[in-house]
């Protein structure tokens, strides 16, 4: 019968492993980084496509970059025991701010494999105020994809951390530190 020692250590030999845990937080990282790009300049996914045409315009007045007031929509459109909160926080502009430096900051470090610790914590932040601004979700009332993500990135950036097989961690973690809470 295997020790946990001996388990740990075989798991550790997984290559594939490590590199789909490198894919896993990639791909986890373009989930941020991609609405950001879309709210920036308006790709026609949820800014700038026109609801009954279908056709986008690209730096449209719902893009940032235009002046749009990127948070209103979703904010303005909360739901659940949260929603005069959130409806609160829709009217200010200082919530574009952070919300687009918030997807940006997440989305690279998590694509990049740099300051991880940092997007170990902001990511599940973010995706628990998505999360508690529309409750309750309308296929489960307990879990949805922002609760999955919410567990999964911390575990992933945090295991991922020392054995990273795509990305500039390594070069990173020689950097800032090996303990820097930069890492």
């Amino acid at each position: 019968m295997a020790t946990m020692d001996s388990m740990a250590t075989g798991a550790t030999r997984s290559r594939a492993g490590w590199v789909l845990l490198s894919i896993t937080r990639i791909a986890l990282g373009f989930y941020f980084f991609w609405p950001f790009l879309d709210k920036l300049i308006g790709l026609g996914f949820s800014t700038c496509k026109d609801a009954e045409t279908g056709d986008v315009t690209v730096m449209c007045e719902r893009a940032w970059l235009s002046g749009g007031h990127v948070t209103e929509g979703y904010l303005g459109s909360a739901t659940g025991p949260f929603a005069d909160f959130y409806m609160g926080l829709a009217e200010h502009r200082w919530t574009d701010w952070v919300f687009m430096i918030g997807l940006l900051g997440i989305g690279l470090a998590l694509m990049l494999g740099i300051g991880t610790k940092v997007a170990a914590w902001t990511a599940p932040l973010m995706l628990l105020m998505m999360y508690t601004s529309h409750l309750w979700p309308t296929t489960n009332p307990f879990l949805d994809d922002h609760i999955i993500m919410a567990l999964a990135i911390p575990a992933i950036a945090l295991v991922e951390l020392e054995h990273q097989s795509i990305g500039l961690g390594r070069w990173w973690r020689r950097l800032v530190g090996e303990d820097s809470w930069l890492v």
